[in-house]
């Protein structure tokens, strides 16, 4: 039994558009994993902690702010300026402690993050993430 040129066509057309998504699949996981685990920057900050907390409606996130405590190196700036916000993995509980406890402390401290491509909803409200903080002790 011979195949027509329609039957060929379709076979082949068929072949051709699984190919394409399957690699338009393959192409999207490797995007989002590249987005979503991807450092762009590392560093670190310092200053006092503000505030952290645990804010959102269908995903909880813990999210801090950090005062620079230029003062007034950014002539002209305002105090909102001068201080960064940063958000914490929700596994990180023994950082969101540590954290919690030098924002009442009020003692000045290092934070060191990881800046991400992209920002996710259910992973925080910046793209900036606390990894670490050190604690300077002087008040």
């Amino acid at each position: 039994m011979e195949q027509t040129f329609g039957q060929r066509v379709k076979q082949t057309t068929k072949k051709v558009i699984r190919i394409i998504l399957i690699a338009a699949v393959v192409i999207g996981v490797a995007v989002f994993s590249f987005m979503y685990w991807g450092t762009y920057e590392e560093g670190v900050i310092a200053g006092k902690i503000l505030r952290i907390s645990e804010k959102g409606v269908m995903f909880k996130t813990y999210e801090g702010k950090i005062n620079l405590e230029t003062f007034g190196a950014l002539r002209g700036a305002s105090p909102i300026a001068e201080s960064f916000d940063f958000s914490v993995e929700k596994s990180e509980t023994s950082l969101i402690k540590e954290l919690q406890t030098v924002a009442l402390s009020g003692e000045r401290v290092n934070l060191y993050f990881v800046k991400r491509y992209a920002r996710f909803s259910w992973r925080g409200d910046t793209k900036y993430f606390a990894t670490r903080v050190e604690r300077l002790g002087t008040k």
